[in-house]
């Protein structure tokens, strides 16, 4: 990020439910057979360790039996998928005709695939030439209504970093697919109006009916899956390896969205249910990633160096919380700005790499800690969204509010939040560059440092954090409840 022209953004949420909207958008055709291939490969190797998250039950044919599985190991990846399959099955027998006007739950008649990627003898499933066509990947392919995965580089892997509910949100995410293709949309309609159906579309939707599904695992519904919230955070990490390459225009024929996109839409899916994902349309919902508009920020990656975004930032921050606090009554003090070694030094409360005192009215930043690592391995806007929230720690301390307990707690991840949403609006100037968003998200995610009251206590789960950090972000600080 930076002081850089930028296109205006815009939002990635859906704000009202349209009425009987009953269309579905048709699949991203990646190779001459109609394959959508709707994950990028995971770095890291296949693993072998650890429980499956499913409860095998003998009265459903299928649940942790991975028999119907063409082309299966019958190991315990397969019996994952197999779970998942089974319960997403289940779920949208049940959901379909409530959703899409009475309409019955179709299976898919072509089946399932495993492919084993790892070995050059394995069967190629229905879309692809060979089976290292699937490397790194899961698609539906509507043409032969068949799911397929990589049992060797993609699944194992998957659950090694983010754990069984990122194997659940992958093949969850596919099944929205064929959702998709039964709810009455063809391929062939897509490509005549590519402009009212553009791919990023199309993974939201799917990403949103998949989160409407893991929120009917999470209310106990399933026959074999049960997820955790610990388990939600690390899934909706999965998401942030899954976005597009820096830099993708959401025009791009193949774009998916970035994290915030694909996100909000499992989290809009998650929060509201799948009638809310089936009226999904371009006139309602708009997206937040962005191409590189300038050669510098494409040269730097979209990162300044750690002295040169605090400097940048916080001259921007200062106004723009000037006119927060201004705006409710109340009067700005501007904060100094001081640096300390491991740890911020004006409280022992902790708050982080970056502390508010309100008694010396100042922000403490621990530059010989954490906060260049965090940096440097997450992105600029790590930094900046700490930033951000001591900076609305002290407007919530010049206008009198508590700095500490759950209301603060949440104020501090909304105003975060406002102030990003006033970047995504600015043509030029100071504004956000691509990956500053998921840079937003990761941490939210990751760490509640960005959360922390001026006792040291922030809001619990990352999917929390990242709901109210969206809510700023998109309704601006009507969403902060500031009185």
């Amino acid at each position: 990020m930076g002081t850089r022209q930028r296109d205006v953004g815009h939002t990635g949420r859906v704000r009202t439910r349209p009425a009987a909207t009953r269309w579905v958008v048709p699949l991203l055709v990646l190779v001459a057979t109609s394959a959508t291939a709707c994950t990028t490969a995971i770095a890291g190797q296949p693993a072998s360790s650890g429980s499956v998250v499913s409860n095998p039950d003998p009265d459903q044919p299928g649940g942790g039996d991975p028999s119907f599985i063409e082309n299966t190991d019958g190991g315990e990846i397969d019996q994952l998928a197999a779970a998942v399959l089974s319960d997403v099955r289940t779920y949208w027998t049940e959901t379909f005709p409530a959703t899409f006007d009475g309409q019955e739950w179709e299976d898919l008649t072509g089946g399932y695939y495993s492919v084993d990627t790892a070995s050059a003898d394995a069967p190629a499933p229905p879309c692809v030439d060979k089976a290292s066509d699937v490397e790194g990947n899961a698609f539906y392919c509507p043409s032969e209504d068949v799911i397929a995965w990589d049992r060797a580089a993609l699944l194992p892997v998957l659950k090694e970093r983010f754990g069984e509910a990122a194997v659940m949100l992958v093949l969850a995410h596919e099944m929205g697919h064929a959702v998709q293709n039964r709810a009455g949309l063809t391929f062939e309609e897509r490509r005549a109006n590519p402009d009212q159906f553009p791919t990023i579309l199309v993974e939201a939707q799917a990403d949103c009916y998949a989160g409407s599904f893991v929120r009917w695992v999470a209310e106990g519904n399933a026959h074999h899956l049960s997820v955790a919230d610990d388990r939600l955070d690390s899934a909706l990490e999965s998401l942030i390896t899954f976005r597009d390459p820096l830099g993708t225009a959401q025009t791009d024929e193949g774009a998916h969205g970035d994290s915030f996109d694909r996100i909000s839409a499992f989290q809009d899916g998650y929060d509201s249910g799948a009638e809310l994902c089936a009226g999904i349309s371009i006139d309602n919902r708009t997206f937040t990633q962005r191409g590189f508009t300038n050669a510098q920020d494409y040269e730097l990656g979209g990162n300044l160096p750690f002295d040169q975004l605090v400097q940048a930032i916080t001259e921007d921050l200062d106004t723009y919380f000037e006119g927060v606090v201004t705006g409710q009554g109340g009067e700005w003090s501007s904060p100094s700005l001081a640096n300390s070694e491991e740890e911020p030094a004006c409280t022992d409360a902790d708050q982080g790499p970056v502390a508010f005192c309100a008694e010396s009215d100042e922000i403490d930043l621990a530059t010989g800690g954490e906060l260049p690592e965090l940096h440097s391995d997450v992105g600029d806007y790590a930094t900046g969204v700490m930033l951000t929230s001591r900076y609305a720690m002290a407007a919530l301390d010049a206008l009198g509010l508590p700095t500490d307990g759950a209301d603060a707690q949440r104020r501090l991840v909304c105003l975060s939040g406002t102030y990003t949403g006033e970047l995504l609006s600015r043509a030029d100037g100071f504004t956000l560059s691509p990956g500053d968003l998921d840079e937003a998200i990761q941490m939210l995610l990751r760490y509640d440092y960005p959360g922390r009251d001026s006792a040291g206590d922030a809001i619990d789960t990352g999917y929390d954090r990242v709901s109210v950090f969206r809510d700023g972000t998109l309704d601006g600080l009507e969403a902060c409840e500031l009185g």
